[in-house]
């Protein structure tokens, strides 16, 4: 079971880094928010920051840590890329971690580690939907190899 656990969370980072790599440089600017909300840009820095605020939660005793993200920092698109690829490492290691020498259970997740990544895993798959409608609605063209390849699971 640990390894069906890793293996859909390595499929959902494999799906995140497919849309990554697919939107343009001008499609990580846009945003359907008229009050200022996030551009695709900034949503996968987000993804990045709620992984590095749980993994300081959930994480602590881990000998791999993640460099700290200032609240202030901006889309990159070469850094916030490598920050997703880190992340998802230490996720990784926070499964092997908690399976191993915990049986499953999570300090700071009160429902154990497959709730956590399920958890992750939503909240990751609710961005790509709101990338997908924001790209599509902005006239931003993903190739369908892309969009049916993010449900090859």
């Amino acid at each position: 079971m640990k390894e069906q656990l890793l293996q859909a969370w390595q499929t959902s980072q494999q799906k995140n880094l497919l849309l990554y790599d697919a939107t343009s440089d001008g499609g990580m600017q846009k945003t359907m928010s008229t009050r200022g909300g996030r551009t695709i840009g900034d949503q996968w820095l987000h993804l990045h920051k709620v992984r590095a605020s749980w993994l300081d939660i959930c994480g602590k005793k881990l000998d791999k840590k993640l460099k700290p993200v200032e609240k202030t920092a901006v889309y990159n698109r070469k850094q916030t890329r490598a920050m997703l690829i880190e992340s998802a490492a230490v996720i990784e290691a926070l499964i092997h971690w908690s399976w191993d020498h915990h049986i499953g259970k999570l300090s700071g997740f009160k429902n154990g580690l497959i709730p956590f990544i399920t958890y992750l895993i939503a909240h990751e798959a609710h961005h790509r939907g709101n990338m997908l409608l924001t790209l599509k609605l902005s006239g931003e063209k993903i190739e369908d190899k892309v969009k049916f390849g993010l449900w090859e699971w």
